[in-house]
């Protein structure tokens, strides 16, 4: 009876050990105001395993890409995190993919933007996405690790699966997309489109033209289609946030629980070599017109 109770006791700390774990968070990162000569370059981020950096974005384009949803998904908060833009570049301590540098992105802008955010069901117009009628044409995934560039006329995808799509689309097309293709694994692919007609128009004309679109090079090229429906939605609704603190970085020689912080330019001449980003990732979208 004793020995059951100490196993009892001893599930229950672990239980509450991985409940009270530090969530993910960067070892360093930086953030400045984008200055008036960067601001004409193209927004987005890149990462290698472990860093992260981003050009030109706004506190939406981060929460886009931080939680995996379109900027439709994202509402409320002050004119300004929709309109200034920040450099940033963050690292982690050890090797890790998107997945987990989202974590981590999620982690810092609470921290330096000090962001509270609430979710909410909504109903709301939707796209599911799906096989088409004569199959899907998509080629199995290969590659060291899931990656993808998305350009301002096509898609680069290495290993990526459809629920990954399907949040490319969202972002692209300023609409839930739903993965309802029921096809398990990755993927590797390149979608084209045209974007001249959509770039020709305001934004909601541009937006609706550029659906259209997607939806015809989609069914052509993938052999999967983009269906409207009305469904109940997940929505991000912005609470508070505030323009980011001072360039900090963790001092790696204490725990992580006693940590101080210290400032810091943090140049990236300082990465070794195989740190410094390359042309892979995330968010890798167009600047708004």
């Amino acid at each position: 009876m004793l020995r059951l109770a100490a196993l009892l006791l001893a599930a229950n700390v672990a239980q509450t050990s991985t409940d009270q774990s530090e969530p993910a968070q960067f070892e360093a990162a930086s953030i400045r105001p984008t200055n008036a000569e960067e601001i004409d370059e193209p927004s987005g981020c890149l990462t290698t395993a472990g860093l992260m950096r981003c050009t030109n974005v706004t506190l939406k384009r981060c929460i886009v890409g931080a939680y995996g949803v379109g900027p439709d998904r994202v509402l409320g908060g002050s004119d300004w995190i929709n309109t200034e833009r920040f450099q940033i570049t963050a690292r982690s301590d050890q090797p890790v993919g998107d997945k987990g540098l989202m974590a981590m992105l999620q982690t810092l802008l609470a921290e330096r933007f000090k962001l509270v955010l609430h979710r909410e069901l909504r109903h709301r117009e939707a796209m599911v996405l799906q096989v088409a009628k004569n199959g899907p044409k998509l080629q199995p995934g290969d590659g060291a690790r899931a990656s993808w560039k998305n350009m301002h006329d096509r898609l680069e995808a290495t290993k990526i699966t459809m629920g990954e799509f399907a949040e490319i689309l969202s972002r692209n097309l300023n609409l839930p997309v739903v993965d309802r293709t029921g096809l398990t694994g990755a993927f590797n692919f390149t979608l084209y489109w045209n974007p001249d007609n959509a770039d020709a128009l305001q934004h909601d004309e541009g937006t609706a033209v550029l659906r259209s679109e997607m939806s015809t090079v989609i069914a052509r090229q993938l052999g999967l289609v983009l269906m409207s429906r009305k469904m109940s939605v997940e929505i991000l609704v912005i609470d508070h946030a505030e323009k980011p603190s001072e360039n900090r970085l963790t001092d790696p020689t204490r725990p992580r629980s006693e940590r101080s912080l210290v400032t810091t330019n943090w140049p990236m001449a300082s990465y070794p070599h195989h740190l410094r980003p390359k042309e892979v990732g995330i968010l890798c979208e167009p600047s708004p017109a």
